[in-house]
């Protein structure tokens, strides 16, 4: 694109499943350890697949006042923690127009599951006549890109983006593409979710995709996804303006590649897949042997897994054997709308720090899903350039590429 700004990233926020903040998070990924378990906001007696990946304690009251607290639903809670994280990292201060010419976008993919929970739990259970008055401000999906944008002070263009599990990835690109363009000369971008309540667990556990123990993508004797909750927010700027005030350069946004399957709401499609990759590529004029290392969408799923598989043959070719690609969900879970984020930082900090996070559970090969996975221990060694995968139900499909800052 003739005249784009170059993007860098100057602040990475965090909230998972196995860390409270980035730095934590990340030291929980290079050591393999799972946040997945028994849930303690639901009743495990009342499902049938007994583990999510949740975030078990996070006190909103360390955060937010009780009367704030009552018109934040969970999943606004975390974007704007994971956001004022990744601000502070960054140090951009909204004055002298800079909040007018920075953007804040923000994908979930169901939005304030625990309000809508609550709701039609008084209505049908406890036969209340009416809910609560903020109900509908709290669950609306758009909620969380609203509340970065106030708690933050961002006045430039803010809204929320829903793709289920493409939704951070989407919402990244769309601020990459923007702050390239010199649309925003900033942008707080990234997911969030919160979705760990009895009415979606039961929704999910209708779809017959949730494992019972474990997330082992890519494995022999894989059994489904875990839901996992979460949020993770980035600060984008154009590489001048970061520079223009000394800002601590964490890694640069070089590609943004999107598709959709037009197929089918559930079964992932190769070609919808591979379009998304090379698209990504193409933007950023990179070759497949230009990339060290893949962070997989990597559900766990029989089909996901081999599909996904199948996808990155056909856009990496031959290269697609020589790389590590991994699955982080492994250890945090499927945070739907949140998952892109989370994923995108995991890549950002292999680069920075050349350690590949692994994909744990691994029990051996599934002969249809034959790459390297790096099962079961981080990796050292030395990554310039990652791609991050993101494909929803829907057929919706995201990829971001992320590159070392030189």
């Amino acid at each position: 694109m003739n005249g784009a700004h170059r993007v860098v990233v100057t602040g990475f926020g965090v909230l998972s499943p196995v860390g409270l903040d980035a730095a934590t998070y990340w030291e929980a990924l290079k050591a393999g350890r799972s946040g997945i378990g028994v849930p303690t906001s639901v009743s495990p007696e009342l499902l049938q697949k007994e583990v999510v990946a949740e975030i078990k304690d996070f006190d909103p009251l360390r955060h937010f006042s009780e009367r704030e607290i009552s018109a934040l639903d969970r999943v606004s809670q975390f974007a704007v923690v994971a956001a004022r994280e990744a601000v502070a990292q960054s140090g951009l201060t909204f004055d002298r127009g800079l909040s007018e010419r920075t953007a804040c976008i923000v994908g979930t993919g169901i939005g304030g599951a625990h309000t809508l929970d609550d709701s039609f739990k008084r209505l049908y259970r406890e036969n209340a006549a009416r809910v609560y008055p903020l109900s509908v401000p709290k669950l609306m999906p758009n909620a969380p890109a609203s509340q970065v944008s106030m708690y933050v002070g961002i006045r430039g263009p803010s809204f929320g983006v829903v793709s289920a599990c493409a939704s951070a990835t989407h919402a990244i690109g769309l601020a990459y593409q923007m702050v390239r363009a010199g649309m925003a000369d900033a942008a707080v971008a990234g997911g969030s979710e919160a979705c760990i309540t009895l009415g979606t667990l039961k929704g999910w556990e209708a779809l017959r995709v949730m494992a019972n123990d474990a997330c082992r993508p890519f494995s022999r004797d894989r059994k489904g996804l875990v839901i996992g909750e979460g949020a993770a927010m980035l600060v984008l700027e154009t590489l001048e303006g970061a520079k223009a005030r000394g800002a601590a350069i964490l890694g640069e946004v070089v590609g943004f590649g999107m598709s959709a399957d037009a197929e089918d709401l559930t079964n992932p499609d190769v070609g919808g897949m591979t379009r998304a990759i090379t698209g990504c590529l193409k933007d950023a004029g990179l070759a497949p042997a230009d990339l060290a290392y893949v962070n997989a969408h990597g559900t766990g799923t029989l089909a996901n897994d081999q599909t996904e598989t199948a996808a990155l043959k056909a856009s990496l070719g031959e290269w697609a054997a020589k790389i590590p690609i991994s699955s982080t969900k492994s250890m945090v879970g499927h945070a739907l709308g949140a998952a892109g984020a989370l994923e995108f930082v995991a890549a950002m900090l292999a680069i920075r720090d050349g350690v590949v996070p692994p994909t744990m559970g691994y029990l051996g090969p599934d002969p249809a899903c034959d790459l390297d996975y790096v099962p079961n221990a981080a990796r050292e060694m030395k990554i310039d350039t990652a791609i991050s995968n993101s494909f929803a139900f829907g057929g919706l499909n995201a990829v971001l590429a992320a590159r070392r800052f030189i």
